[in-house]
Order: C-alpha cells, then sequence, then structure tokens
C-alpha cells in the first residue's frame, strides 16, 4: 500500500526554524519528483518547493516567499524528503504538504495528509 506521511510540523516562534519530513512507503521515493505545497486558512493552496528524482536533470524550485529560507533535500537510505524552514514568520502558518509525481506526469500521484505548522508568539 502506497503512503505519504509528513511530520515535523508544530508550534514554533517568529525566527524559529522546523524540518518537516515526507517519508514514503509501498513506493521508492527517489522514483518521484516532491513537491511541498502549503495552505493557509482562506488561501489557495501554494506550491513552495520542489525537488526533482535523482535520476532526472532538473533544479530544485523554491517560490519567492521562503526563497533563501526554506531547503529541500532528500535522504534516499530513508526514503524521505526533508523541508528544512528557517527564519520563519506569522505569514507561513498553513498546513504544509508534501506529494510525489511520476517523471513526465503533469499531475502529482500521491500526496500525504498535512501537518500543521503555527508560527506565533
Amino acid at each position: 500500500q502506497v503512503h505519504l506521511v509528513e511530520s515535523g510540523g508544530g508550534l514554533v516562534q517568529p525566527g524559529g526554524s522546523l524540518n518537516l519530513s515526507c517519508t514514503a512507503s509501498g513506493f521508492v521515493l527517489d522514483d518521484y519528483a516532491i513537491g511541498w505545497f502549503r495552505q493557509a486558512p482562506g488561501k489557495e493552496r501554494e506550491g513552495i518547493s520542489c525537488i526533482p528524482s535523482s535520476s532526472r536533470d532538473g533544479l530544485t524550485y523554491y517560490a519567492d516567499s521562503v526563497k533563501g529560507r526554506f531547503t529541500i533535500s532528500r535522504d534516499n537510505v530513508k526514503n524521505t524528503v526533508y523541508l528544512q524552514m528557517n527564519s520563519l514568520k506569522a505569514e507561513d502558518t498553513a498546513v504544509y504538504y508534501c506529494a510525489a509525481k511520476w517523471a513526465g506526469n503533469s499531475n502529482y500521484d500521491y500526496w500525504g495528509q498535512g501537518t500543521q505548522v503555527t508560527v506565533s508568539s
């Protein structure tokens, strides 16, 4: 059975850091491009970062809203993709989702259930 599970969310003060994890079961995560998305209350879902599969050419992507503060990375041994989030701001508060897309597909194939990130003093 295929699953994507996010973890690492929580409550953090402005300026703090969190490291989100996206762990796959039932498939090899490195065969897929992985995207991180977030959705704040009353707002549309925003794609914030993406990392290609190791076997494909491509660059990591960061939305302007997180560039320079967030870093996406893979640990293929752990079948996990991370999103290191630094210098967090109140406007980063959202539910964060990861998703996996097979190379060449236009849509994401698998989605996680989301993890809540709240940035507040």
